[in-house]
């Protein structure tokens, strides 16, 4: 399942007793639009006095990251619930995007406390400087210094046609 992250907007249907009514934002995360501005009205109704057949949606955007070609640390923070009860929960990713680092939550959250898509509500996804990250899994990855060597390199010819199907000795691989 992919996640994407939509902005919805919405707000109550206007009437003779309020012209103008409130304008509500919300940040989701989602598979699609259509799950997106469901969410929307479930969060909406759980807030404020409001539900989807006395109210209309504005606008529903898909965001977009920024630089999806470097790696940031993100920290998710969420509530959801378990067999035992509702739980808060601070969880940190390291990804190019924050819709993959969700992704990884989602995948985490299901593996490790067999929690659902449907019962967990993400309260906050951002990105955390290096400073201040916490968990022990994530630090391991801030040094400036790490290097990741290929202990098992196999040597592969320059052009297709100095290939042979056969050869006589093995390929050495470790150098």
């Amino acid at each position: 399942m992919t996640i994407h992250q939509f902005q919805v907007v919405g707000r109550g249907i206007p009437t003779e007793k309020n012209p103008n009514p409130k304008l509500y934002r919300m940040k989701l995360f989602a598979p699609n639009q259509v799950v997106a501005k469901s969410r929307f009205w479930y969060f909406l109704s759980q807030i404020h006095k409001l539900k989807k057949t006395s109210g209309q949606i504005l606008a529903c955007h898909e965001i977009n990251e920024e630089h999806p070609d470097i790696v940031k640390n993100y920290g998710v923070w969420i509530k959801y619930n378990s067999r035992t009860g509702t739980h808060n929960m601070y969880k940190e990713y390291r990804d190019t995007t924050i819709n993959g680092a969700v992704e990884k939550m989602y995948a985490d959250m299901a593996s490790r406390h067999r929690a659902r898509f449907s019962s967990i509500q993400i309260v906050k996804a951002e990105i955390v400087p290096a400073s201040a990250v916490k968990r022990p899994y994530t630090l391991q990855f801030i040094n400036h210094k790490i290097k990741f060597p290929i202990p098992h390199r196999v040597q592969r010819v320059s052009s297709k046609s100095l290939r042979s199907t056969f050869v006589a000795s093995r390929p050495s691989t470790f150098s």
